[in-house]
C-alpha cells in the first residue's frame, strides 16, 4: 500500500510537493544550527567533571567564562627599545578592545632578551568562539601595526579558540567537496549526466530538513551540538542516504526490465529493497543513540543528532526519491538506458571462491588480524592545543615561540579552588608537585580561595597532565578541587576511555541482536559481527602506522577509537545486511552456497558502488585542516573501502560457501524446489529478490 503510495501517478506529485512545502521553512531553521552550537569545556565534559567544577566555584575570582591570551612578540636579534615601548603602548591599547577585561599581565620580558610576553584576559560572551575570534583577531591587528619586523601571535586559550574557529569555518566548503565527490562517483557508476543529480537533491533536502530538527532539538530540548557535530552530520547524511538511493535506484532499474509501467516498476521496487535499506538504517540509527549513554558531552550529544540524519535520510531516499525518479521516467537513465549491466567481475570472483573457500577466509582472516597489530601503536590519549591543526596556526606559532623563551606553562596555569581556611597548607602542598613551578599567594573572596601553579612543562602535553594527576592526588582530603585547561583535557580522557568500556560492549551486543532477529539464525549473525570487528581492528591498525609514520600526527584525540568504532561496525554491517538478506533469500530456492554466488553477483556493483560512496565522503573531512577530522576521515573511508572490497566480497561469501546450509543454525533453509525457477530475465543487480 505504501509503496504504490509513494510511487502513484497522482501521488508522486502530492510527495514533491509536501517535501516542498517543509524545506522552505527547514532551510531557513537550518541556516540558525551555528548559533545553537556550544563549543566551550561544558559542552564537552560530563556536568560533574572537577574541572567543570572548578570553572563555577572560580566565577567569584574572575569573570565567568574568561580565556587567557598569551600575547608574544620576537625578535631574533633581541628586542629593542622600540621594541619594548610598543609592547608597552599596545598592552594599553589591549584594553580599549571589546571583550578584554582586567589589565593585562606585563610586558614581561624573556631572560633571553630576545621576546616579550602579554597576558590579556579575554571575555567570552554568548557568541562563543566566534567573538574569542574577534577579540585575537583585533589584538593581532594592533600587535602587528607598525611592527617594523617585530614577530607578533596570540597563543594560549584564547587563540587556540580562534584558530579553532577558522578551522571549523572551512566546514561551509567541505559541504561542496562531499557533493561534488558524490556526483563523480555517481557519475562513474550510472555514466548519465541527469541521474547523479537525484540523489544530490533529495540528499541535500535531507540535509538540510536534518540541521533544521537538530537545531530545535537543541534550542528547546536541551540537545548539545557544536561545530564537531556539524560536519559529522553533513558527510553521514550525504554518505548514508547517496548509499540508500544507489539501492533503491539499482532495484528500480532492475524492475523496468520485468514491467512497462514505471509506476508498477517503483513499486515493486521499493517493496523488495525497502526492508534491507530499514535494517541497515535502523542499524546505524540504533548504534548511534548509544552514544547518549557517554559522559562526554560533546559524544553524547553526537549520537542523536546523526541519528536523526540517519532516519531523515532514509525517509527522503524512500518517499522524494522514488517520486523524483518516477517524475522523470526513463530518459534520467540517458544515454545507457535502464538496462542493468554485467556482472563479470562478481562472477569470476565467486567462481575462484568456490573452488577453495576454507583457505581464502582463513587467509583473509589472518591477514587482517596481520594488520589488526597495527593498533598497539594508536596514541589516543589527547592532542595539546598545538597539535590539534594539520598545519601551523598562529597559536601554534605562538606556543613555539613561548616555549623557546619564557617558562613553558606561562599564561595557562592549574586553578586550585579551596576553602579559605585550608589555603595557606594546600598552596605549600602544591608547590611541592613535581612539576609545578611558581605557585602565586591565595587570593580569597566570600570564604573561598584560588590558588593559581605554573606547570613545568606545555599545558595540554601529556607531562602536564600527569603533573595535574599528582596535583589532585597531592591535595586530596583537603577539599581543593584541581582545574584548569589542562585538567579539561585530562578529564576528556579519562572520561572518553570511561565511555570506550561501557558502550563498545553495548554497541556489539545491540547490533548482533538486530542481525539475529533479522535473520533468524545464531551462526550467520555471529560471524558477521565477529567479520566487521576484525575489519575495525584491520582498519584501525592500519590508519595508526599511517597516522604515525605518514602523516606523522602526535597522535589521536581521546573520543577517536569509540566514534571510528561505532562509524565502521554500524556502517560495515549495512554491507553484509545487503549481502546476506540476499543470500537468504536465494538460498531458499537454490540452496546455501548457490545463493552465496548469485547473492554476491547479485550485490557485487551496486554495494561497491555504495562503499566508494561512503568512503569518498569521509575522505573529504581531510579537507578541513584538523587533525581529528583527518584521522576520523581516513579511518572510516579505509575502513569502508576494506569491508565492501574484501571482508563483504572475499571473507564473508568464503565463510557461507564453506559452512553451507549450517549458516542459518538453528534456523533451517528449506531445500530447493523440484521444479527449476526460471531465470531472472535480467542479471539482478538488485539487494532484496
Amino acid at each position: 500500500m505504501w509503496a504504490e503510495l509513494v510511487a502513484g501517478r497522482r501521488a508522486k506529485w502530492v510527495v514533491v510537493a509536501v517535501w516542498v512545502l517543509l524545506l522552505i521553512p527547514a532551510a531557513m531553521l537550518a541556516g540558525r544550527l551555528g548559533d545553537a552550537e556550544q563549543n566551550d569545556n561544558a559542552a564537552w565534559l560530563p556536568a560533574n567533571a572537577e574541572s567543570t567544577e572548578v570553572v563555577a566555584r572560580a566565577a567569584k575570582f574572575q569573570p565567568a567564562d574568561t580565556l587567557p591570551a598569551v600575547v608574544v612578540y620576537d625578535r631574533p636579534g633581541g628586542v629593542t627599545d622600540a621594541d619594548r615601548t610598543k609592547a608597552r603602548a599596545d598592552a594599553v591599547a589591549f584594553t580599549r578592545i571589546a571583550n578584554v577585561v582586567g589589565t593585562p599581565q606585563g610586558p614581561d620580558e624573556s631572560a633571553d632578551g630576545a621576546a616579550i610576553q602579554i597576558v590579556v584576559q579575554v571575555h567570552k560572551d554568548r557568541t562563543g568562539w566566534e567573538g574569542v575570534g574577534a577579540v585575537v583577531d583585533a589584538l593581532t591587528a594592533v600587535g602587528r601595526a607598525d611592527a617594523n619586523g617585530l614577530g607578533f601571535h596570540v597563543a594560549g586559550p584564547a587563540g587556540y579558540a580562534s584558530d579553532s574557529i577558522k578551522a571549523f569555518g572551512e566546514a561551509g566548503g567541505l559541504t561542496t567537496i562531499t557533493a561534488i565527490v558524490v556526483v563523480a562517483i555517481l557519475l562513474l557508476t550510472y555514466r548519465s549526466p541527469a541521474l547523479p543529480l537525484l540523489p544530490l537533491l533529495t540528499a541535500g533536502g535531507a540535509l538540510a530538513a536534518a540541521e533544521a530538527l537538530i537545531y530545535l532539538l537543541a534550542e528547546h530540548a536541551g540537545l548539545i551540538v557544536n561545530k564537531q557535530t556539524s560536519f559529522i552530520l553533513v558527510v553521514l547524511v550525504f554518505g548514508a542516504a547517496t548509499d540508500y538511493a544507489l539501492l533503491l535506484t539499482s532495484r528500480y532499474r532492475e524492475e523496468l526490465q520485468r514491467h512497462e509501467d514505471r509506476h508498477a516498476a517503483m513499486a515493486v521496487a521499493l517493496r523488495r529493497s525497502a526492508p534491507a535499506i530499514l535494517a541497515s538504517a535502523a542499524t546505524v540509527a540504533v548504534s548511534l543513540m548509544l552514544l547518549t549513554l557517554a559522559s562526554l558531552n560533546s559524544t553524547r550529544g553526537l549520537g542523536p543528532a546523526c541519528a536523526i540524519g540517519i532516519l531523515v535520510g532514509l525517509v527522503a531516499m524512500l518517499t522524494l526519491m522514488p517520486a523524483l525518479l518516477v517524475i522523470c521516467g526513463r530518459w534520467i537513465f540517458w544515454p545507457g538506458g535502464a538496462r542493468v549491466p554485467r556482472d563479470r567481475v562478481w562472477r569470476r570472483l565467486g567462481g575462484a571462491l568456490r573452488r577453495r573457500p576454507r583457505a581464502v577466509w582463513v587467509g583473509t582472516a589472518l591477514a587482517l588480524a596481520v594488520l589488526a597489530l597495527g593498533v598497539l601503536g594508536l596514541r589516543a590519549d589527547g592532542l595539546s592545543n598545538k597539535d590539534q591543526f594539520t598545519g601551523t596556526p598562529q597559536m601554534a606559532a605562538g606556543e613555539a615561540v613561548q616555549a623557546r623563551h619564557f617558562p613553558a606553562g606561562a599564561g595557562d596555569p592549574v586553578y586550585v579552588v579551596v576553602r579559605a581556611d585550608a589555603a595557606d597548607r594546600v598552596a605549600a602542598v602544591l608547590a611541592g608537585v613535581p612539576g609545578v613551578g611558581s605557585v602565586a599567594p591565595p587570593v580569597t573572596r566570600d570564604g573561598d580561595a584560588l590558588i593559581l601553579g605554573e606547570l613545568r612543562d606545555v599545558p595540554g602535553s601529556t607531562e602536564a597532565m600527569r603533573t595535574v594527576e599528582r596535583a589532585r592526588a597531592a591535595v586530596r582530603g583537603t577539599g581543593a578541587l584541581v582545574g584548569g585547561n589542562t585538567a579539561v583535557g585530562l578529564d576528556t580522557q579519562q572520561a572518553a576511555a570511561r565511555d570506550d568500556r561501557l558502550i563498545i560492549p553495548i554497541v556489539l551486543v545491540t547490533v548482533l541482536l538486530i542481525l539475529a532477529l533479522l535473520l533468524r539464525a545464531v551462526v550467520a549473525p555471529l560471524l558477521l559481527m565477529a567479520t566487521v570487528v576484525l575489519s575495525f581492528g584491520a582498519a584501525l591498525g592500519v590508519s595508526s602506522l599511517v597516522f604515525n609514520h605518514v602523516f606523522g600526527f602526535a597522535g589521536a584525540e581521546s573520543s577517536f577509537p569509540l566514534l571510528a568504532f561505532v562509524f565502521l561496525v554500524a556502517l560495515g554491517i549495512d554491507y553484509n545486511i545487503f549481502l546476506v538478506t540476499r543470500v537468504r533469500e536465494e538460498a531458499r530456492r537454490h540452496g546455501t552456497r548457490r545463493g552465496a554466488l548469485t547473492g554476491l553477483s547479485a550485490t557485487g556493483g551496486v554495494i561497491t558502488s555504495a562503499g566508494l560512496v561512503l568512503a569518498g565522503t569521509f575522505a573529504a573531512m581531510g579537507s578541513l585542516p584538523l587533525v581529528f577530522a583527518a584521522e576520523l576521515g581516513f579511518a572510516v573511508a579505509f575502513g569502508v573501502l576494506l569491508d565492501t572490497l574484501v571482508v563483504r566480497s572475499v571473507l564473508v561469501t568464503a565463510l557461507t560457501l564453506d559452512l553451507g546450509d549450517r549458516m542459518w543454525w538453528p534456523g533451517r533453509i528449506a531445500p530447493p524446489a523440484a521444479a527449476p525457477v526460471p531465470p531472472s530475465p535480467v542479471a539482478l543487480n538488485g539487494v532484496v529478490g
